[in-house]
């Protein structure tokens, strides 16, 4: 598999502060990023449980991505498996996964507690299950896919 970018370094994060791409991070200690990850500008992420973005993951601009959830009082992990992707201005809550190669789409809230499973395409809000992903091909159904 060709990599997007050739010449890709980790990023300087520190906490609070604006990454040279326009993003932040809340608890960078508690962040694992991987390696050739794409993260759009205005993006958060407070990985004060834990945030794990594996290899080749693209997160869109304006995305939030919360470990904790001031307002109801939950906390937990979020997995980022590889090759996943996140549209843009997309909310994650915590202890949730998104699954290898699965894509959410724009917009979409990722209610607390959500297993997106591999190969999937979730979208809305909350986000439900709208199309799958089948020999790298996009396949959608305009309904709820059960």
């Amino acid at each position: 598999m060709k990599k997007r970018f050739n010449n890709w370094k980790p990023p300087v994060i520190k906490h609070g502060k604006l990454t040279k791409w326009n993003w932040v991070v809340y608890h960078p200690n508690k962040l694992k990023l991987g390696k050739f990850t794409d993260i759009g500008a205005f993006s958060f992420l407070n990985a004060k449980h834990g945030i794990i973005i594996k290899n080749n993951v693209q997160i869109g601009s304006g995305v939030k991505i919360y470990s904790v959830d001031t307002i109801s009082n939950k906390s937990g992990k979020v997995v980022l498996e590889k090759n996943c992707k996140i549209g843009a201005n997309s909310v994650i809550l915590p202890n949730t996964q998104i699954g290898e190669n699965s894509v959410i789409g724009a917009c979409s809230f990722v209610p607390y507690g959500k297993i997106i499973p591999p190969n999937q395409i979730w979208a809305g809000t909350p986000a439900i299950k709208i199309g799958i992903i089948k020999n790298g091909k996009r396949k959608y159904c305009f309904f709820r896919v059960t």
